[in-house]
């Protein structure tokens, strides 16, 4: 039986095997195939976590999780997964709601907050798919703010706090993916998104001293946007600070941006440093996670104009 609904969950993408890294390279560079240098350094990225990244399934589990909660809601729909730079790609996944009879949908991309030059890239591939195959869609554009997300991004931060003795006297460290700095010349509204989820977060978990950083920069020959949590944590450690918590609230998965980013290279410089680093666990495919999804979803369909666009 055909769900009235369709529901596009979209994600960046990363390489299946090691042997998909210069694929999935070349796409995320518009087809311009990278050095042999820079493709080596990416695989030996991957490597280090395990030699693939966790990002395709934990998408697909956030799909059937929150289509399986729509459902005994009593919403008919249908979840598909679509990445941007890998299989299964956005204009695969809504060829397939179409071929299943699917003539309207919500479409979120796994990523609370909204850049023209991130989120502005899936609605776009998104919206050229659908309009091919005559399918209505309706978009979250952004969901930074949402309550639910909030409290799930502190119950994370919780539990980082509980390995601690005196948890709540550690420092915390936001952080998100980096951008390149000509997104301010459009008042992009990504800085400032970012900036008020760590205020809520904060205000919510009583934190003393918190800071922002991005994190994963690419080597383009332009600015990105900064502080670096490299410099971040460099200049904590400067003040006196030997333990910190690092909260990655741009994220709502484990990919190689948290496996290694993080928990590799930031874990080292603060191994070099002598400060303790803990993560919060990702959001990943939660309950209370895919309750905000669901939240959105239920709310774009019905046409609420705040958070969809049609």
């Amino acid at each position: 039986m055909t769900a009235r609904f369709g529901l596009l969950l979209m994600a960046y993408g990363s390489p299946a095997t090691l042997d998909d890294v210069e694929a999935y390279f070349t796409h995320l560079r518009g087809g311009r195939t990278p050095s042999p240098d820079a493709i080596r350094a990416l695989r030996e990225r991957y490597l280090r976590i395990g030699g693939r990244s966790p990002l395709l399934e934990i998408t697909q589990r956030q799909a059937s999780g929150v289509e399986a909660l729509l459902r005994r809601q009593g919403l008919s729909v249908r979840a598909y997964v679509g990445m941007k730079h890998a299989p299964p790609f956005i204009a695969e996944a809504v060829a397939e709601m179409a071929a299943d009879g699917v003539r309207q949908a919500a479409g979120v991309a796994l990523a609370p907050h909204y850049s023209a030059m991130s989120i502005g890239g899936y609605l776009s591939a998104a919206t050229e798919a659908a309009a091919a195959h005559g399918i209505e869609m309706r978009y979250v554009e952004h969901y930074h703010d949402h309550p639910g997300l909030i409290r799930a991004l502190t119950n994370r931060l919780e539990l980082a706090r509980a390995t601690f003795p005196d948890g709540r006297a550690v420092p915390v460290v936001f952080t998100a993916h980096s951008l390149p700095q000509r997104i301010l010349q459009w008042s992009d509204p990504y800085p400032g998104q970012l900036r008020r989820t760590c205020e809520l977060v904060a205000s919510l978990a009583g934190i003393e001293t918190w800071r922002f950083a991005f994190q994963s920069a690419s080597h383009t020959g332009e600015p990105w946007l900064g502080p670096d949590i490299l410099d971040v944590l460099r200049e904590l450690h400067a003040g006196g600070t030997r333990e910190v918590i690092v909260s990655p609230i741009g994220f709502v998965a484990d990919h190689l941006e948290v496996l290694y980013d993080i928990d590799v290279e930031a874990r080292a410089t603060a191994d070099v440093l002598g400060m303790r680093l803990v993560r919060a666990p990702s959001l990943n495919d939660g309950e209370d996670f895919l309750a905000v999804l669901a939240d959105l979803v239920r709310r774009a369909l019905a046409g609420d104009q705040v958070q969809a666009r049609v």
